[in-house]
């Protein structure tokens, strides 16, 4: 038995619906993923003085370096800063002449 195809009228319901051909795709690549500034804890340091320098060196209020402070105390790192790379790696340098033990790495 040979069955013939019977092409679909594109006014019917079972029509293909049209491609958005202008849709754009944003695909994560390591290029525009931000970096992050993470600090972590370390057995010099007194947590006021690491509260002090979130406040001084990376402009954070007393109540967000203290959180950010704990983090790093009770988890062992926290993310203190993100976005461009150029910006991250300053961060990381002004905490570590700071005498934090910083790093950078890429967010993903």
């Amino acid at each position: 038995m040979n069955a013939q195809f019977q092409p679909v009228c594109m006014g019917s319901p079972m029509a293909t619906p049209e491609l958005d051909e202008d849709l754009e795709v944003d695909v994560a690549t390591s290029e525009n993923l931000p970096w992050m500034c993470i600090v972590w804890d370390d057995p010099v340091n007194l947590m006021s003085y690491v509260s002090y320098v979130f406040q001084t060196v990376l402009g954070y209020d007393k109540k967000r370096a203290n959180e950010l402070m704990m983090q790093v105390h009770t988890e062992g790192k926290a993310a203190v800063s993100s976005g461009e790379r150029d910006k991250i790696e300053a961060d990381v340098k002004k905490l570590q002449v700071a005498g934090l033990w910083a790093t950078m790495q890429q967010a993903g």
